[in-house]
């Protein structure tokens, strides 16, 4: 069993929520925080793992440079423009 000490004013503020009626104790509380910091925590480990592969292509050469990327797309809004 986790024991903790929030602090008054985190006390406090779950003490509200299970008196307003949102949750029915404080563990309820506890448990949807930690479930919360679970979800970021996976989304940041899949982030990082989006930035280590996208860091790897760029040292395998496996990108654009920008200038083409930029002409490519002003070429394109042109077009559209020119379409209206």
């Amino acid at each position: 069993m986790i024991s903790a000490d929030l602090g008054q004013q985190l006390e406090t503020f779950v003490a509200s929520l299970v008196a307003k009626g949102r949750y029915n104790s404080k563990s309820e509380v506890l448990r949807e925080g930690v479930r919360l910091i679970q979800d970021r925590e996976t989304r940041l480990a899949a982030l990082d793992a989006s930035i280590a592969r996208g860091i790897a292509d760029a040292d395998a050469g496996n990108t654009t440079p920008a200038d083409e990327v930029f002409d490519r797309l002003e070429s394109k809004y042109r077009a559209m423009d020119a379409g209206s």
